[in-house]
């Protein structure tokens, strides 16, 4: 099918996905679009059906029966994406805290620069957030570090959500066996590329907090990824080979 999609998990994002889903069309480079739909109660599959007979060829939607979290999203995503044959999949926030504009620069970095892995990065230069409180901010670049020193990578920004992936990486990890499922998810997914030894860039963006609708962010995903990550660590360690 197409060369790039970017799929978008939403719940309720109904005050947003109509403004992303124009922005990233009004794009230079052309990207198609599949919106992973958690049964929003505030009608956002409503407002993406409306799109699609505007850009029948070029959007699509997969809903599901409820709320399963970031990281299953993105894996039906991800499993759809590579049945459809496309080349470069994208992961992509609908609030607008990753700037649309920014996708020509990832595609760029693997395309055009060989890269495996291209990761929206808000520390690769510096602290680049807006609109976040110190303390998140602090939590966040420390969450980062903790995590590059217990598994290794040589990564910045290790829970960014801002990413493009060449196909052949999803192909080569085991999607079934990823465990995590909210920002934790992120982590897996990079430390699983950086074990088959993909080349994975950071490419430096301003990550812009949300200005409509409500966070998702809550204490047990950040849970998730603190402790997650050791006993990930441990069981590629011990089972490698499976991991």
């Amino acid at each position: 099918m197409g060369n790039g999609i970017i799929i978008i998990p939403t719940f309720n994002e109904i005050e947003n996905i109509e403004r992303i889903v124009r922005n990233v069309f009004s794009q230079r480079r052309k990207f198609h679009i599949l919106i992973v739909d958690d049964n929003s109660p505030d009608g956002t599959a409503t407002r993406v059906r409306t799109l699609m007979a505007e850009f029948p060829e070029t959007l699509f939607l997969e809903e599901r029966l409820g709320k399963q979290g970031l990281g299953t999203a993105y894996i039906h995503g991800f499993k759809w994406a590579l049945k459809k044959n496309y080349d470069f999949i994208f992961e992509m926030d609908a609030d607008f805290s990753h700037n649309p504009n920014d996708l020509i620069r990832l595609y760029n970095a693997c395309k055009r620069d060989g890269n495996d892995v291209a990761i929206g990065s808000r520390y690769i230069t510096g602290v680049n957030v807006i609109n976040w409180p110190m303390n998140r901010v602090l939590m966040s670049w420390l969450a980062s570090r903790y995590v590059r020193f217990i598994t290794g990578m040589d990564i910045q920004d290790t829970t960014a959500g801002y990413v493009c992936y060449k196909s052949e990486v999803l192909k080569a990890i085991n999607l079934d066996r990823i465990q995590f499922v909210g920002y934790a998810f992120q982590i897996e997914m990079k430390f699983k590329s950086y074990l088959k030894g993909f080349k994975i860039i950071e490419v430096p963006v301003i990550f812009t907090d949300r200005t409509r609708g409500t966070s998702k962010m809550s204490g047990s995903i950040i849970s998730e990824a603190v402790f997650g990550v050791i006993k990930m660590k441990l069981k590629s360690l011990f089972n490698r080979k499976k991991f």
